[in-house]
Order: C-alpha cells, then structure tokens, then sequence
C-alpha cells in the first residue's frame, strides 16, 4: 500500500498567520490552572481520583456506574483533543468542523460505520456492556459541560483550529470501527498487482504463506483489471488525521502512517509459570506495537468500584481495560493474524449501473444517503452504495464493473478492544476463555495468568468461513464465493498450564501442527517468526526469571535476520580486487565480521546493515528474482530473502551461489558508500542511533511554528533495533525515522501485584504544558520503567495529586 497523500484542503476561521502567533493568555489545559476538585453531571456520589507521580489516574468510585463515567469524564481531562479527532473522524464529521472540503472524506468513513441489530451488539459484549459505554459517555459530555462554565479551559489545539468539542453517544463507542487492526484487503490488492505483472508465482517474493500453501486466481477474476485507486475510499476510511501548513490554510489530511504494514503491525506477549520465576509466582509481560505520536495510543488507568477493581492499558476513547490486571488475573495482547476481510468484484448491468450480477438475476444495490453537516456552508447529502457483502469503494465505469469490501468487523461484536469489558472481570481460565469465545476485533492471541499460578493462551476472533477459496485474491461478487458463517474461540487451539512452562506469541504462525488449516482456512498470512524465536531463545535459556529479566527482553535488539546474514557473509568470499567497489564491499564485510547482530543505538555496524538490507540488498533481490514485479514489491518477505541467501541455487537459478555472492558484493559496496555519505567516512564513528531515530509528532505538528514544534513534538531520541528485534523498530527507509513500535510496555508479578511494572511513551497526557506530555519518553528510550502501583498503600506512596469528581447539584 503506498503512502499516497490526498490533497483535501480547509479553509478555517481564522488564517494560518493568526492561529500559529496567538498567544494565550493561560496556557490551555496547563497541570496548574486545572482544579482540583470537579463538580460532575451525572455522577451519583463522589469519585476520588489519585494521579500517581508517572500520571497514572487511580480511580475510586462507590459504583461501578460512577466509576466508567469518571473513566469518561477523565479520558477528556487528559486526552480531549485526541479523543475527540478519534470521535470526529470515526463518525464521519470532519467536515463539521473544517469545512465542504472534507465531504468525501466523511463520506468514505460513513461506509464503514456498523450500521446493524444494536441489540444484538450490545449483547455480544455482555449484560452491562451498554451500561458501561453510556456512562462513559456520559463522562465525556460531562467534561465538556464542564468546560462550557470554563471555557478557558478548552485545550489549545481547538484554539488554534477554529473548532469545539462533539457530544458523545453511547453507540458512537461502538458503532466505529475504522481503527481497528484487519487484514487483509490491501494484500489482496497487492497480489493481484504482483500477479497481474510477473505470474502469481512471483508473489511468495513479497509474501511467504504460511502454513504451506499455494493459491490460485480465482475462476473468473482478472487481476489485471483491477483499477489503481480501488484502494482510495477504503484508505481515507481508515486513516487517522494530521494538520499541516499551506500557505494562509490549515490543511488536514489523512496520516498515511496510520495504514496497517503487515511489517509493523503485531507486539510481543508471553506468560511464564512460577515453576520458572525467581519467586514461584507467575510472571506475564506484554508490550504491543503501533504507530508512534504525541500523545500515545494508549492510556493507562486504575479503576476501582464494589466489585471491580482492574489497572492497565487502553485506548483512551474507549472503556475498560484491554491489557492489564484484576487482581487475580493478568492478560495481555499481540495480534493473530486471522483474514476478516475480502474484496469484492461485480459485473455490472449495461443498462443501469445500480445494479450487479448476482446468480442469475441482476440485484439493485441498497443506497443510503445521509446528510452531512458543514461547516461555513449548508449540509450536504452523500450517497453511500452497499451490495450484499458490503460498502461499494469503487466503480470502475469504463469496465463496467464495481468493488465493495466484506468485512467481518461490520458483524456485531466488531468493535475494536470493546470486549475487554466482558473478559477484564473474570477470576480464572474457564471465565477468561469463554468471554474470549465470541471475541471479535482485532484478532488477537491472548496470554493468561492468574494467582493460583495457573498460565495460558487464548486466541480469538470472528473468522469467515468461505466456500470453495481461501481468501487470497479478490473473487466475483456473483455468488460462487460465499461466506457460510465464521468460525468462533472454540474453533481456535488454545493451551492451558504448557508443559514448557512458558507461552509466548510475536504474531508468528503459531497454529499447532495438527490444526486442520486445509478446512479451516483463517489465515495465511502471519508475521516473520523473528521476534518469537529470540523471546524462545531467552525463556530456554533462563529457567529462574525474574520481572526484571522481562523488561530486559522486552528492550532485547538482537536481531536474528542480521544474524543468519551475517552467516553467509562468512560463507562469502569478499575480497579486495583492487577497484573501488570491491573494495568497499570488502570493508563492509570487515566491519561486520565479529558483529554479535544487536542493533544498539551506538552500533556501528547495525547502522550499515540496515543501509544495505533496507535499502540495496532487498531491492536488488527483488530486481533479481521477480525482475517483472520489482515495481509492485515495495519489500520482500525477510523470510523469502534469508532463505534465498541460504539456498541460492533455489531462488536465483543455474549458478546461483554465484550469483548470489555477485549481488552480495554489489549491494554491500553500495551500501557502504552511502553509509559513508550519511554518517562520515570513518566508520568508527558510525552510530545506527544517529540514523534511525524517534520521534513523537502531535497531529497538528505540520502546521506549527518551530517553536511550538518543540512544545508539541517530543524527541528526537536515537534508536535502535528494527522490526524484527524484540525491541521492535519499524522505520521509514526513506527518513529511518522511528513508526512503530512498543509505546506502551508492562510486566506483571501476578499475586504481588505493586511490583508490577510499566511504562508510556511519550506520557499519559495529551496536555503539551502539563508534564506528563513528555516525562515518559527519555526513560522509555533508555528501557526503564515505574512502577504500576495497586494496592491502596502503594498508590498512596506514590500519589502526586489528589482530584475530587463530586456530583453537580
């Protein structure tokens, strides 16, 4: 998927010059003008909130009612602007606030708004579940209340936007769906491109099926006609929003950063039994990967009610917790890559474009229209076109025919990490497991472990069951390739008390080799095994860890790639000739021999290997085995390219291995040579960390002045690693700077719960004047962590700020 960039421009209220030099007389939503004590509508008794000395909100209601409604009401304390443009473009309202500009856009959003049974949703996450979502809500509403009597309370950003904050409906927590992690539209696309060029052979180049598998073109799809935009409305759906400068406007456009790369998406988990800890009690970490920004993604929150009490990570315009614990158990998340999605292709009547083949009958495409609200203008209506599977994203007049995407998470119970509120209460295995059988979005692999020292992993997710494919390529919308159902928790593998004493998951291919793959065909296409085979590597070798040596693994940046390069760098002779290039490529390989593959930040040699893999190795590989398809293979599969590496006469033909020792030697010259332009000729003083870096960016960073840049931006910090280490780094190759990753990392001591640990970069605050905003970040770039304090002594100890929620009235 490319990193197209739509040109959607707004004109605000006030120009570019006046809201960049506007200068406030209070800094908006500082930590000191904010009081500490809140009258709250809606709440029925008095809410004590206890921010600890790292900005963890520890949250003491006498009623669960009270308690998510104060989870609401201090998600927009400390995260308005954030939750409110997650809000806004979620349900399609962007232009609202900014304008005729942004029609499309919401347009694009509205179709894939959940549009079912609400009854039925409410009731896939449990009795309460609409209860919970109303009083968050309800929450929200109640802050914004509050800024009404305190309107120079209102957070900077609406300032310098021209805008207000949006009221808040339970369903709205519910209804989008647009940020949630699934797979795997865009693949499809990107194999019938592949295919289409160079043959569907030249595809395992770009994606290694996993378990063994070979598909095929499905009978009466043509891959070479599909259309280069068919892509376009389902990305503007699915992007998150960033700000920019353009000349006297403010521009907002979709981020494309925040498209799903089956590279960076994914995190680490893994729960160890006490048979294996320093204590006797189990041990469970987990540290998931997304897109890296200021603020995070995630927030971290404590709450506590009669009956509930749960600490842990989530995202801050939703309720619960999603990875954390209760007390008795602890459960954390990585993402298994299960197939929900499917691209549709329909012929459409000559004679009337609204309706498509079906069987043997044309059938009329059921249209909505909605009216949207705009800005400076009147409302404007969009029409919204759906087939039977799903919404229309492309029309393609000239061929006549038409595109609509089937996804499962338009199913009730899809909503993105909402179910937690049905599985963060329960007290042992069976009661986890079975809130995870109907478990929706994302797809995810679930580590357990509880007080009675019990461990094990859940995977869960609403898998389609197809008929006659297996879901690899887009297939006619004619009605020969159907959905019959989906598959549930307990048509997944599971594993209770392992007999390693550990379970660990990095979104490998960890189905068990007795699953029936050929009949339950749910995925694949899973993540390189890298990251999992060093947490195996680490957890063989320790039979006595500690929570400490967890946090250490989770900063590992050994990277097992470099390692198997760096083997048949070794098997490769590389010498100088006495030109220039084989001369550098023998320095190269002089540098690199010795290298134990950890990419620290102040390695020399990490910084020249991923010179060379990212940016020559990789595509001269491409250009050399799929020389037809090296324009529609943006990477290859690092599993694909190592195996190439290992067994050349397999992959480059007669005479492989040298042909492959001649690509070796280019490509590290190469590499060298550049190496030596970006970081000086002598590679003594060559850092990886001054290459790739991190930097937390605010989504209205493009459209500010440098100073407030400083203000709204944290970073740069160096980095190491890279995606596949542990320590996961994904990076533009274009800039290296750091995309995603592990903001937000926690280890669990299960039963001695206040020496838990965690961390949240780049802090909890959305609020760029309060120190929260940023006190996180250098400690998370050095590894290092706070303590994620529980009990009522602890939080105590390490309370910094007292708040009252008292009910208005």
């Amino acid at each position: 998927m490319g990193n197209r960039r739509l040109g959607l421009v707004v004109s605000l209220a006030m120009s570019l010059a006046t809201a960049l030099t506007a200068t406030l007389l209070t800094p908006a939503g500082a930590a000191a003008t904010q009081p500490d004590e809140y009258r709250v509508t809606g709440l029925t008794e008095p809410v004590t909130l206890r921010v600890d000395h790292w900005g963890v909100p520890h949250l003491y209601a006498r009623s669960t009612d009270d308690v998510f409604l104060a989870q609401g009401f201090n998600a927009a304390r400390d995260r308005l602007f954030q939750i409110d443009l997650w809000h806004r473009r979620g349900l399609g309202r962007l232009s609202e606030a900014f304008g005729p500009d942004y029609v499309e856009w919401d347009r694009a959003t509205r179709m894939f708004l959940y549009r079912g049974d609400m009854r039925r949703e409410w009731d896939s996450y449990g009795p309460r579940a609409k209860r919970i979502a109303t009083r968050f809500a309800d929450g929200i509403n109640a802050y914004l209340d509050w800024l009404d009597e305190h309107p120079e309370a209102l957070p900077e950003e609406f300032r310098r936007l021209g805008y207000e904050p949006s009221r808040w409906k339970p369903e709205d927590v519910v209804r989008i769906r647009s940020h949630g992690l699934t797979r795997n539209l865009t693949s499809e696309v990107e194999r019938s491109r592949v295919t289409c060029a160079a043959g569907l052979d030249a595809d395992r180049v770009r994606k290694k099926l996993e378990p063994k598998w070979e598909t095929t073109v499905p009978a009466g799809y043509d891959p070479c006609a599909l259309p280069d935009d068919v892509l376009d409305t389902f990305e503007l759906a699915t992007q998150d929003v960033e700000f920019s400068a353009e000349q006297d406007r403010v521009v907002a456009t979709p981020d494309a950063s925040t498209l799903v790369d089956a590279r960076s998406e994914g995190s680490n988990n893994w729960t160890i039994s006490g048979s294996r800890t320093t204590t006797g009690r189990a041990v469970l970490a987990n540290d998931p990967h997304r897109s890296h920004a200021a603020p995070s993604l995630r927030y971290l929150t404590h709450l506590s009610a009669p009956g509930l009490n749960v600490i842990g990570a989530g995202e801050p315009a939703l309720p619960g917790i999603s990875i954390g614990h209760n007390g008795t158990i602890g459960f954390g998340l990585t993402i298994f890559p299960l197939d929900q999605e499917d691209l549709y292709v329909y012929r459409l009547d000559p004679n009337d474009r609204s309706r498509y083949r079906y069987g043997d009958s044309w059938e009329s495409m059921r249209t909505i229209t909605e009216r949207v609200p705009v800005a400076g203008g009147p409302a404007q209506n969009v029409q919204l076109p759906f087939t039977r599977h799903g919404p229309v994203i492309k029309v393609d007049e000239q061929r006549g025919l038409a595109y609509a995407v089937r996804t499962a998470w338009l199913q009730p119970g899809m909503s993105p990490y909402f179910g937690s509120v049905k599985f963060m209460g329960a007290k042992n295995f069976a009661e986890f497991t079975e809130a995870m059988r109907n478990w929706g979005a994302p797809t995810e692999n679930q580590v357990y472990a509880d007080v009675n020292g019990n461990i094990g992993w859940v995977p869960g997710g609403l898998v389609p069951k197809r008929s006659g494919y297996d879901g690899l390529l887009p297939v006619p919308g004619d009605g020969r390739y159907e959905w019959d159902g989906f598959y549930d928790g307990d048509d997944l593998p599971r594993s209770y008390n392992p007999p390693e004493g550990y379970f660990a998951t990095a979104n490998q291919m960890n189905l068990p080799p007795d699953f029936p793959y050929r009949e339950k065909k749910i995925g694949f296409e899973w993540t390189n095994p890298y990251r999992f085979q060093r947490v195996t590597e680490v957890l063989d070798g320790n039979s006595n860890g500690s929570v400490a040596d967890s946090a250490t693994l989770q900063n590992d940046q050994l990277s097992i790639p470099a390692r198997r390069a760096l083997a048949v760098l070794r098997d490769t002779s590389i010498e100088d000739s006495g030109d220039g290039k084989d001369g550098e490529a023998a320095a190269a390989a002089r540098l690199l021999h010795g290298w134990d593959a950890v990419e620290s930040a102040d390695s020399a040699p990490a910084a020249l290997f991923e010179v060379w893999r990212v940016r020559h190795l990789e595509p001269a590989f491409v250009r050399a085995v799929a020389p037809k398809a090296a324009e529609h293979i943006e990477r290859p599969d690092t599993a694909v390219l190592l195996e190439a590496l290992e067994r050349p006469d397999r992959w480059f033909g007669e005479g492989g291995r040298a042909k492959r020792d001649a690509l070796l030697r280019s490509t590290l010259a190469a590499a060298y040579a550049e190496t030596s332009q970006l970081l000086g000729p002598d590679p003594r003083r060559w850092r990886w960390g001054d290459l790739q870096h991190s930097l937390f960016e605010h989504a209205m960073s493009g459209a500010l002045d440098e100073p407030d840049k400083q203000r709204f931006n944290v970073g740069p910090f160096p980095r190491g690693g890279s995606e596949h280490t542990v320590n996961a780094s994904s990076f533009s190759t274009e800039t290296f700077q750091h995309t995603s990753g592990a903001s937000f990392r926690m280890v669990l001591d299960i039963g001695d719960w206040d020496s838990s640990i965690a961390t949240n970069t780049p802090g909890q605050s959305g609020d760029p004047n309060n120190p929260h905003y940023r006190d996180l970040a250098k400690p998370w770039s050095q590894g290092d962590y706070f303590p994620l304090s529980y009990t009522r002594e602890a939080v105590a100890a390490n309370t910094e700020r007292v708040i009252r929620l008292i009910p208005a009235g």
